[in-house]
């Protein structure tokens, strides 16, 4: 067994999963792995991967989607050290790891975060970067003492607010000699942030194996990466930092260029009941071309002097002690790139009724996020929900072996429920749906022991839920506290929310209501009474935008045949699957779900599900419903008939 498995026993399968990682990444392949949840991929992967690595300095890069994960992975670390030197550390944003009072008052966002941080080393008004130089041997000690042991975030930000050094740097400086990174996705999927973190470490794409935890994600996160937009307020806003600034060339160009906007604006969305239109993405500078007589290279030698003209405002502004955004520098830089990105068949250009009005550029092929991987020595991508793995590899464009693990939820502890007689299908939404699913839900709250889920196709229908009283009812009839997901709430507010729910399981119970597809049915870990059942409300098919037709079109331009199998049904059954997976975090928890859709009876969409789930499938009605959750939880024999 690997000298990186810190355990003493293996659960079922690991070893198999620990040798092809290891010959994976000494063969100089890629490997694409479905496991169930506790099977223990996080250190299995690592056990596999850091012998090779460590034998010949390759640096593994281990990438995730939420905070938690990668902590996790640091645990994991941890506990190998114990056993065997590992060296690691996880990186975190600019902004928070960050102990500049200008960067925390006014750089709202990471992008900003990078450029401030930026401008200050080199304007020389960062006191916690000037101290590495000034107080350099206690540095050095530091970063040696976290090679030693991987550490947490907070760990590395405790220590380096003690000495009044830049904990990003520290960070930075731990991961040059770390035998593993852990980071973000982006820091490998967006082309800008890959390329500053590869040059900061003189990485050649050679030395790195990659390690994409939770790759479900990835489609999704690849394209977001891939995709900007910019609203009529920040092009307003330019134009009057431009005036301010003197930039009378740019204001002038700006204000014409807006005009042409709102007559674009007026003619495809003004009167239309629509949230978003495909336009011609040349289109946007008609009007700058017919009013100032100017042809392509010029327009590209403004958009250039506004790129210039950002990075001095910045500057001035860094310097005045302000927030340091640049509104002329933003603008410029996304219409230089929509500008390059005319005549690409990979993206689509929308006007949308965002913020006013926005224009977006939205990415369709998130395989162009990855076309660095052919260079790496080995890339595992890894989830618990990616069948069939062939799509997967398909759409991220990923040569090499797929393998999928079998589940490992006992049959007896697992109960499959699927409502034969509701639907959240767009036709069949009324008041009248909204309150039988919602007697659904109030009748599984009160016979699932303690805390349940509940997750929707979209907030709409959590909305639709809301109108019909669900969470009055649930408190009234279970006397369970019932918790709602808020879209636009931060990570830290979501945290909150989440905690709270839990801290309820070692009482009466609760109930969380949120989506499926969100932070909550994905990224969160619910163990023991945490999560004793779900609710699952419909299947989250998206709505037919035009982004999503154009995804479908791309997909089927790409894959013949396969288009709307993999731009919209594929996605929408990983996020139920997903969903669905909370509940049944070791081998041994004892959990129901119950799917609230008849549709998941159809045999075209239960192909996309996992054999435990299609196993113990049963179709029912609210009556037979009660009937089984009854025997379920509480281990009657109750003879069921009829289902």
């Amino acid at each position: 067994m690997s000298e990186y498995f810190p355990y003493q026993s293996l659960r079922p399968n690991q070893e198999e999963f620990i040798k092809l990682v290891d010959s994976a990444v000494r063969n100089g392949e890629n490997l694409v792995v479905e496991a169930p949840t506790g099977f223990g991929k996080t250190v299995s992967v690592l056990a596999g991967a850091l012998p090779y690595a460590k034998e010949m300095g390759y640096k593994i890069i281990y990438l995730a989607r939420t905070h938690k994960q990668m902590d996790r992975v640091i645990e994991e670390l941890k506990a190998i050290s114990k056993k065997t030197h590992v060296s690691g550390v996880e990186f975190r944003s600019r902004k928070e790891l960050c102990l500049h009072q200008y960067i925390q008052n006014f750089a709202p966002d990471a992008y900003n975060a990078m450029i401030v941080c930026k401008n200050l080393k080199k304007l020389g008004k960062c006191e916690f970067f000037e101290n590495l130089k000034k107080k350099k041997e206690e540095f050095d000690e530091l970063v040696q003492y976290f090679i030693q042991t991987p550490a947490e975030p907070i760990a590395v930000l405790t220590y380096s607010k003690m000495f009044d050094f830049c904990p990003y740097e520290v960070t930075r400086k731990i991961a040059l000699s770390s035998d593993v990174i852990v980071a973000s996705y982006l820091y490998m999927i967006n082309p800008s942030i890959r390329e500053n973190f590869m040059s900061y470490f003189d990485f050649d794409y050679s030395d790195l194996i990659l390690i994409f935890d939770e790759a479900h994600n990835l489609p999704d996160q690849a394209i977001n990466a891939l995709s900007d937009r910019i609203s009529i307020h920040s092009i307003n806003r330019a134009i009057k930092e431009a005036d301010e600034y003197k930039e009378h060339e740019i204001a002038n160009f700006l204000s014409i260029f807006l005009k042409g906007l709102e007559n674009l604006y007026q003619e495809k969305l003004k009167d239309v009941k629509v949230e978003e239109v495909p336009i011609l993405p040349e289109s946007i500078f008609y009007h700058v071309f017919d009013v100032l007589g100017i042809n392509e290279k010029q327009l590209i030698r403004i958009l250039d002097q506004m790129v210039k003209a950002g990075d001095a405002i910045r500057e001035d502004k860094i310097e005045r002690n302000l927030p340091p955004r640049s509104y002329v520098g933003r603008v410029g830089e996304f219409l230089l790139l929509w500008f390059a990105l005319i005549g690409k068949e990979d993206y689509l250009f929308l006007m949308s009724r965002d913020k006013g009005f926005s224009l977006e550029l939205v990415a369709l092929d998130p395989s162009k996020a990855l076309s660095f991987i052919r260079h790496v020595q080995s890339a595992v991508f890894m989830s618990g929900t990616l069948s069939p793995l062939e799509a997967f590899a398909d759409i991220m464009g990923v040569e090499g072996k797929l393998k999928k693990f079998p589940r490992m939820v006992k049959r007896e502890n697992a109960l499959v429920l699927v409502a034969k007689d509701v639907s959240t299908r767009g036709d069949e939404r009324n008041l009248e749906l909204y309150k039988k699913l919602a007697r659904y839900i109030v009748e599984a709250v009160k016979l699932i022991p303690k805390n349940v889920g509940v997750f929707t196709a979209s907030y709409e229908v959590l909305e639709g839920l809301l109108s019909a009283n669900v969470d009055v009812q649930i408190q009234e009839e279970s006397g369970k506290k019932v918790f709602i997901e808020q879209k636009g709430a931060s990570s830290k507010e979501n945290d909150l929310l989440v905690m709270a729910f839990k801290e309820e399981a070692k009482r009466e119970g609760a109930v969380l209501l949120g989506v499926m597809g969100g932070r909550n049915s994905e990224g969160q870990d619910y163990s023991g009474d945490e999560m004793n059942g779900v609710v699952l409300v419909g299947i989250p098919y998206a709505r037919p935008t035009p982004r999503v037709q154009a995804q479908i079109r791309y997909f089927e331009n790409k894959f013949p045949g396969k288009g709307r199998y993999y731009g919209y049904i594929l996605p929408a059954h990983r996020k139920l699957v997903q969903a669905a997976g909370r509940v049944h975090r070791s081998e041994d928890e004892k959990g129901a779900i119950i799917v609230l859709d008849y549709r998941l009876l159809w045999r075209s969409i239960q192909r996309d599900l996992p054999d435990w789930m299609r196993e113990t499938l049963k179709p029912v009605t609210l009556a037979s419903m009660k009937r089984h959750l009854i025997e379920f939880y509480r281990g009657e024999k109750i003879k069921v008939e009829g289902t």
